[in-house]
């Protein structure tokens, strides 16, 4: 049976293309992770087991492309097939849910000085990058898709890219930067640390980059990693990368003891309480969230004075904020240690990346 690739299911629905898609994954499945918009019948363990009367109810708008979707896209084929008896235009998603992991979608983000801030999402990951742009000169930020798609992006906003920067070392995907750096010749620039053992361009805490009339400033913001590191923008808008989300923080335990998780912990209430004493109106863009990024071409972005009414009550004091955050720490991501070792090493997987990214993000608390 023919099937939908995930590059053509991201552009129906970037483009707003009637197609409906059919999740038919069981409920603690599509809890961790879906498809924005998708419908959900938890068929598949009929499907599976090969029960008449599997998506028999199932109800679609008329003339609509259906696209089915499991977790690695066999049952999706089956479900398919039978909806295709019904004479429903049905085919499955290529790969499954790992393969969506790759899909991504932009939205502009409001900016002054001649700069134009792309938001890239990858929205099964809920990986947030950005593509800056002023003079005709480009930086990305926090890289974490394929070097074409940023190359494609540039090209289309005639921009070339010249600087790519990490603001720490991640936990949960596996950073393109410096493959992304090395194609588009590029300098790569990550916070000063001595963690990786590849060249780079270390970027200290107040140390400015300045391209066409853009200046991203450097702020040491340590705690979910010890080099995390935020860049201001302009005087407007801050990239936050894992430290501060629009609703939470960065969790400080990855890749480290109890007895360091706690010492984080505490550092990471002191560079946020740093952060909160620069102007309210700016704003806030994250490095990653946690729900499954909609084609809506809306900036996932808030000012601080927003993010602070939801976060600031847990900075009361250092002692309340470190217990705070300790007792609410998630799961750790699946295989983070391999992450943090391929990403500290600068090479992606040989394996198929997917296969180490595959899940939700979990790096907020």
């Amino acid at each position: 049976m023919n099937g939908v690739d995930v590059e053509t299911l991201r552009t129906w629905l970037q483009a707003g293309s009637p197609v409906t898609v059919l999740d038919i994954r069981a409920e603690e499945d599509r809890q961790q992770w879906s498809i924005p918009g998708s419908l959900h019948v938890d068929a598949y363990d009929d499907l599976k087991a090969g029960r008449a009367g599997a998506l028999e109810r199932a109800e679609f708008p008329d003339d609509r492309r259906v696209v089915t979707v499991c977790n690695l896209g066999r049952m999706a084929a089956v479900a398919a097939e039978k909806l295709q008896r019904r004479g429903i235009r049905a085919a499955p998603l290529l790969g499954g849910m790992k393969a969506w992991s790759l899909a991504w979608n932009t939205a502009q983000v409001p900016a002054r000085n001649n700069t134009m801030v792309l938001q890239v999402r990858r929205t099964g990951k809920g990986c947030l990058s950005y593509l800056i742009s002023s003079g005709g000169e480009a930086v990305v930020v926090d890289a974490s898709l394929p070097p074409e798609v940023y190359l494609g992006l540039a090209t289309g906003c005639g921009t070339s890219i010249r600087h790519v920067i990490d603001t720490h070392v991640h936990a949960d995907h596996l950073s393109r930067s410096r493959l992304l750096a090395q194609i588009a010749g590029a300098t790569l620039l990550l916070p000063a640390q001595d963690r990786v053992g590849f060249p780079f361009t270390a970027m200290s805490d107040g140390q400015e980059l300045t391209f066409g009339s853009a200046r991203l400033t450097a702020m040491r913001t340590p705690g979910h990693t010890m080099e995390s590191t935020c860049y201001l923008l302009n005087g407007d808008a801050l990239l936050t990368g894992d430290t501060l989300f629009l609703g939470s923080v960065g969790r400080p335990d990855l890749h480290a003891s109890s007895e360091e998780t706690r010492e984080r912990a505490a550092v990471l209430y002191c560079s946020l309480r740093r952060i909160f004493m620069l102007r309210p109106e700016l704003l806030v863009l994250p490095g990653h969230v946690s729900a499954p990024v909609a084609f809506d071409g809306n900036p996932l972005a808030a000012t601080l004075q927003e993010v602070e009414s939801r976060v600031g009550p847990w900075l009361s004091s250092e002692s309340d904020f470190v217990d705070k955050v300790l007792s609410r720490i998630p799961p750790t991501p699946p295989n983070y240690t391999e992450i943090v070792r391929l990403n500290e090493a600068g090479i992606l997987s040989e394996q198929d990346p997917t296969d180490l990214e595959a899940g939700a993000n979990r790096c907020a608390v």
